[in-house]
């Protein structure tokens, strides 16, 4: 069983952060990766535009050079795969993790394809894979997506886009533009005031225009093959419909952090335990990185303000070799 000083789960932008940190302090290290190099950016849209700039999206002081001051999905792609490959970093990719056994000075942590023993482990696995859903009869029909690529695929057909989120901001107005008849279902009285500020002006003009349609305060009730029923303004109305994207935002995955033993608050926000100090849990040796930090809290953590938590976490383990 290969042994290692630091065992990291997550591939992406902070995980690779975490690896190019303990390589750089003489730690040996393994990066697991269930998909390929930052599987979460991968699986953004094709068209995604980041909120921050290119440099608040650096990773140890690496510059990242793009063609315009936010860079686009496509250009992150190229920017973290060069930093992995022309730092050699070890990460093992498609690799996904299923279990992590704690003994009383190490970890042995077990992958589709593996087992690794660490003395330390990194869990950075971000918020993307698990949607929140919406909890509705007709949820699992194929018509329902919680992700959203391309609008392409959506060019002549009836979308209900369901959130008020820079996703759903941006996959509404994107397929308009293709060609789709758009309607949008938001649960508050107006679009989050959290989307991109360039964009946001954008989606309220097609919505007082009458090019895309909107319903505030509104909530779905069940979707159909051909319609989705919603609740808007006390009464239920029925919406011909060829195609529904869920974009109400995500959630990281709290039942394999509680596997791990990891307290988690048990109110809404459901923050996992950490010592803000050194990003520790309450198990020893057991860290947590990036946006998983922040619970149900989402927006709180970006690229751009947890990259710190890598050198955070490695000094913290070198402090602790020093005191054996």
């Amino acid at each position: 069983m290969e042994k290692y000083d630091v065992v990291i789960i997550g591939g992406g932008p902070i995980g690779i952060a975490c690896g190019l940190e303990a390589q750089k302090k003489g730690l040996s290290y393994i990066i697991l990766e269930k998909g390929p190099i930052v599987n979460s950016l991968f699986n953004y849209p094709a068209n995604m535009q980041f909120f921050s700039s290119s440099e608040r999206l650096e990773i140890d002081e690496i510059p990242f050079i793009s063609k315009e001051a936010k860079p686009k999905r496509d250009e992150a792609l190229e920017y973290y795969r060069r930093i992995v490959t022309s730092n050699k970093l070890n990460i093992h990719l498609f690799e996904k993790v299923t279990n992590v056994q704690k003994h009383p000075d190490s970890f042995t942590v077990i992958t589709s394809k593996n087992e690794y023993t660490g003395t330390n482990v990194i869990v950075a696995t971000g918020f993307y894979d698990i949607p929140n859903t919406l909890d509705v009869p007709g949820e699992d029909l194929e018509k329902v997506s919680h992700y959203y690529n391309n609008p392409h695929y959506y060019a002549g057909q009836k979308v209900v886009v369901v959130g008020a989120s820079n996703s759903a901001i941006d996959a509404a107005l994107e397929c308009w533009r293709k060609g789709a008849e758009v309607t949008l279902v938001v649960r508050g009285p107006e679009i989050g005031q959290r989307v991109k500020y360039w964009v946001r002006p954008d989606i309220i003009n097609r919505i007082e225009e009458g090019s895309i349609k909107a319903y505030f305060n509104s909530t779905v009730k069940a979707i159909y093959p051909e319609s989705i029923d919603i609740e808007t303004e006390g009464k239920t109305i029925s919406i011909p419909n060829d195609f529904v994207l869920a974009l109400t935002g995500y959630k990281p995955n709290f039942n394999f952090l509680e596997k791990l033993g990891i307290n988690i608050s048990d109110d809404a926000k459901r923050l996992p335990e950490y010592d803000q100090e050194t990003m520790e849990t309450n198990i020893k040796n057991l860290y947590l990185a990036g946006v998983i930090c922040g619970g149900m809290e989402t927006h709180k953590w970006f690229i751009e303000n947890s990259r710190i938590h890598a050198k955070m976490i490695v000094a913290n383990i070198l402090r602790n070799e020093e005191k054996k």
